[in-house]
């Protein structure tokens, strides 16, 4: 008998639970903030901004659920939000319907299943990003809050990362797993 996970059952409420709809300004504003992050990842990353040279003028359609993002890549290798009614040349669903299975792929490092529809070429760019780009967040805390400090903070994070990547590892591995107990007779 395979076990469940004990929070199937809130898995179970929020996704019996409607998706409410967040006004149009707040998705906006969302959305615009999003692209300033991605932006200012992709500028400490020169080579990856000379990759997105090439993909100029580009559209990529990212969905999850009933959200959807849709960006064009600039003629600076930037991202800028595409305007409405973009056709986009990428498109990226994520396949994973529920949020918890979702979190759980990307606190343990995963990629999250994907279906890719569209340019290969934009897909194998859209994919090396995704592989080789990271933020340094340490680098702009330390801008902030000093080095040292901000050396100790990533490092607490770190343990933190590592122990949950740990116990969702534990969890995911006792949920596969099959019940080997025998059933026992009557003696």
């Amino acid at each position: 008998m395979a076990t469940q996970s004990p929070f199937s059952f809130v898995e179970d409420f929020f996704k019996s639970l409607p998706v409410p709809t967040p006004p149009a300004w707040v998705i906006d504003e969302t959305h615009r903030k999003c692209v300033l992050v991605l932006n200012h990842v992709l500028m400490q990353e020169p080579q990856a901004m000379q990759r997105l040279v090439r993909q100029s003028g580009r559209v990529v359609l990212t969905q999850w659920r009933s959200f959807t993002f849709t960006l064009q890549v600039t003629p600076a290798g930037l991202l800028d939000l595409a305007g409405e009614g973009a056709t986009p040349d990428l498109t990226l669903v994520l396949t994973e319907e529920s949020p918890f299975s979702l979190a759980q792929a990307l606190v343990q490092g995963n990629k999250p299943p994907v279906r890719i529809e569209g340019d290969v070429q934009l897909a194998a760019e859209v994919n090396w990003l995704a592989d080789n780009v990271r933020w340094d967040v340490e680098e702009d805390l330390s801008r902030i809050i000093g080095d040292a400090p901000a050396h100790m903070l990533m490092q607490a994070c770190r343990k933190v990362g590592s122990a949950l990547r740990d116990f969702l590892g534990q969890k995911v591995a006792g949920n596969t797993g099959t019940d080997t107990s025998s059933s026992g007779t009557a003696a």
